[in-house]
């Protein structure tokens, strides 16, 4: 695994595993494997309504000897949780089972998202949250926060893949001192397969001995973007970990630019 410092000198895996969709024991079978496979990173949140096993998953992954702060654990506050910041932040660690998440993100802009985040910088100072960040924010909505908030985020967390590249977003936001993680590495729902199935893709990954999927991945880490790929399936959780052993070089990364579409795959 790679780490990268954040703006308040903790750590945070590069890779790590997302959870959207996963429910029940699915979901808790899921992030075990990708603690198996070396991942440390795991990414939930109230809507996805399984923060309650992912917790499980990391607290059976502590008592196997995983040290909990080899574990960083995300979630995230939906606008529908604004009007009540300090219970939202209560009930996401009371569901978790946890003492403290290491990042708590909001998921997009909203009504009182200022007040939300205010309420976040008070649980850092608690102990009950160690990092925060933002999702779905760009470069105008970042101009008109930022200077209402005393914390800097930590974390921006957007919409990134091959077809949706934000190649100004991206810099800006690393300009600032902040971490960019993508949620759609791959694509997203629907996508995933026109991403892994382009000639371009697929001619550097059978060049390379890699799988298209693990191409995706590592160009974003080429471009010091996080990721937090998701699956059900452990080949797949295993594939989207083994990505250190390899790198691609500036003619792979300037023929995928050329993917680039603006394309936005969902509405955030």
């Amino acid at each position: 695994m790679r780490y990268l410092t954040l703006n308040n000198n903790l750590t945070m895996p590069t890779v790590g595993f997302g959870t959207w969709s996963l429910k029940g024991e699915t979901c808790v079978r899921a992030v075990r494997t990708a603690f198996d496979c070396g991942i440390r990173l795991v990414d939930t949140e109230s809507f996805y309504e399984n923060e309650r096993e992912v917790g499980r998953a990391v607290r059976e992954a502590v008592r196997s000897g995983i040290p909990r702060e080899e574990l960083f654990v995300e979630t995230k506050l939906y606008p529908s949780q604004y009007g009540d910041p300090e219970g939202a932040i209560e009930k996401a660690l009371r569901t978790l089972g946890l003492e403290y998440v290491d990042m708590m993100v909001l998921h997009h802009p909203g009504a009182g998202d200022t007040a939300v985040y205010r309420a976040i910088e008070r649980a850092v100072e608690r102990g009950e949250v160690r990092s925060i960040g933002l999702s779905n924010w760009y470069v105008k909505e970042l101009e008109d926060f930022l200077p209402k908030v005393k914390t800097r985020p930590a974390l921006v967390q957007n919409e990134i893949h091959p077809f949706y590249q934000e190649r100004e977003v991206v810099p800006f936001i690393q300009d600032l001192g902040i971490a960019v993680q993508s949620w759609y590495p791959l694509g997203g729902r629907g996508w995933t397969k026109a991403i892994l199935t382009h000639p371009m893709i697929t001619g550097i990954a059978e060049r390379l001995g890699k799988t298209p999927a693990q191409i995706v991945l590592r160009w974003h880490l080429e471009r010091g973007v996080a990721v937090i790929p998701g699956s059900s399936d452990p080949e797949h959780i295993r594939e989207n970990a083994a990505l250190f052993d390899f790198s691609l070089t500036e003619d792979d990364l300037a023929a995928i630019a050329l993917l680039d579409r603006g394309e936005k795959h969902d509405w955030y």
